[in-house]
C-alpha cells in the first residue's frame, strides 16, 4: 500500500467497510483548500441521507483527474475493480443500446467513487429494479442570463402549487448553482416519454401564470431574460446532480435540499462541503419522507393531452436523441429557411 494511502472506516447497512483513499492530500477545491480526504468524510458525514436520495438507482459519476480544474469524464458502468458491494444494472439509452450502470447502495461505495476522483453524482429518476419507468418528476428551474438565483424563487414557489393542483407533492433544493430542482415522487407506472409529456404540461401552465418570468423555449435566442424550465432533463439519460451532491465550482457548493419555509431567504452560497454535515445534523434531513406517499402523473398528462387537442405539440429534443414523432424541426429560429 502506497505511504501516502489512508483506509477509511465507513459505517453502512451490512456493517463498516474498509475504504482504500490514495492521494489523500490531493487538492480538489482550491480556493478553500478541500482535499480528497475532506471529501470523502464529508460524504462519510452525511452518507445515509445521500444514498436515500441517491441510491438505488442507475448513476453516472462525474470524474475529475486533478481537482476542480483538471480534465473531467463522465463514468457509467463500474470501473474494473470495483469492490463487491458496488453494483450495476443494465439500462437502455435513447440509441437503444443497452449497458451496465453503475449503482450506490451504501455510504462505502461513495466513498469508493471519491477514491475514483469523483466529485459530482448524477442519479437517474428511476429505480435499479425498474430503470424504464421514473418515480420521480424533476423539473430543473434554470437561470438564463440577466437572472439569477432570486428569480427562480417565486418560479419554484408558483410550480409548487401547480404540483399540488395536479396532485402532487413537491420538493426543491439548490442545484449547487444558480439554480433550483424541483421533485415530486411518482408511482412507477409509466415510462419516461410521458413523465417528460406531464414536466412539458407542468411548464406550460407555468408559463401561463408567470409569462415574464418563465420559459420553455428550447432555443436560447428565444428565452430572453427569464428562468428556462429545462424539461429535456427529464429525458431518459439525462440527470441532474444528486442531492448532497458536490459541486465542481470554486466555492465546493452542495445541491442542497431545503424545506420550502427556508426557500425564500435561502443563500445557495452557504451550502458547501464544509457547512452541510452541521446543517444535516441540526435540521435533519427535509427529503428525508419523499417517497412515502408518491403521487401520479394523471392529471399532468391529462393537460399535456388537452394541450395538443389546442395545438401545442411535441417540443424539440436534445440533439444527440432520435428524431421523435412528432418533434418540430431541429434547426435554431433565425436559421431557419424561410419560405420564398
Amino acid at each position: 500500500m502506497s505511504s501516502d494511502a489512508v483506509v477509511l472506516t465507513v459505517a453502512g447497512p451490512c456493517g463498516p467497510r474498509d475504504v482504500r483513499l490514495s492521494s489523500p492530500s490531493r487538492v480538489l477545491w482550491p480556493d478553500p483548500g478541500i482535499t480528497k480526504l475532506d471529501l470523502a468524510h464529508y460524504l462519510m458525514e452525511v452518507g445515509e441521507a445521500f444514498v436515500r436520495a441517491n441510491g438505488d438507482r442507475p448513476l453516472s459519476l462525474q470524474r475529475f483527474s486533478s481537482g476542480i480544474g483538471g480534465e473531467q469524464f463522465f463514468s457509467k458502468n463500474p470501473p474494473k475493480g470495483a469492490p463487491y458491494y458496488v453494483r450495476a444494472v443494465s439500462v437502455v439509452y435513447p440509441s437503444g443500446r443497452t449497458h451496465p450502470q453503475l449503482v450506490i447502495d451504501e455510504p462505502a461505495a461513495a466513498v469508493w467513487a471519491v477514491q475514483m476522483n469523483t466529485i459530482v453524482f448524477h442519479p437517474w429518476p428511476s429505480r435499479a429494479s425498474l430503470s424504464d419507468n421514473p418515480d420521480e418528476l424533476r423539473i430543473d428551474l434554470d437561470p438564463q442570463p440577466g437572472t439569477d438565483f432570486a428569480d427562480t424563487v417565486p418560479v419554484a414557489v408558483c410550480l409548487q402549487s401547480v404540483l399540488a393542483e395536479a396532485g402532487l407533492t413537491a420538493f426543491v433544493k439548490t442545484s449547487g448553482n444558480r439554480g433550483l430542482h424541483v421533485f415530486a415522487p411518482i408511482k412507477p407506472t409509466r415510462e419516461f416519454l410521458d413523465v417528460r409529456h406531464a414536466v412539458i404540461a407542468a411548464a406550460r401552465e407555468l408559463e401561463r401564470r408567470m409569462p415574464t418570468q418563465v420559459t420553455s423555449n428550447w432555443w436560447k435566442e428565444e428565452r430572453g431574460e427569464r428562468i428556462f424550465i429545462d424539461y429535456n432533463q427529464a429525458n431518459r439519460d439525462r440527470t441532474m446532480a444528486g442531492a448532497y451532491s458536490p459541486r465542481p465550482l470554486p466555492h465546493a457548493p452542495v445541491s442542497c435540499p431545503l424545506e420550502w419555509s427556508e426557500l425564500a431567504d435561502a443563500d445557495p452560497q452557504a451550502f458547501t462541503i464544509l457547512t452541510v454535515p452541521d446543517r444535516l445534523r441540526d435540521r435533519g434531513d427535509p427529503w428525508a419522507a419523499m417517497h412515502a406517499q408518491p403521487g401520479t402523473i394523471d392529471t399532468l398528462y391529462s393537460w399535456w393531452e388537452r394541450d395538443l387537442e389546442s395545438g401545442l405539440g411535441e417540443l424539440p429534443f436534445p440533439p444527440d436523441f432520435p428524431k421523435m414523432p412528432g418533434e418540430p424541426p431541429r434547426v435554431q429560429p433565425s436559421r431557419a429557411r424561410r419560405p420564398e
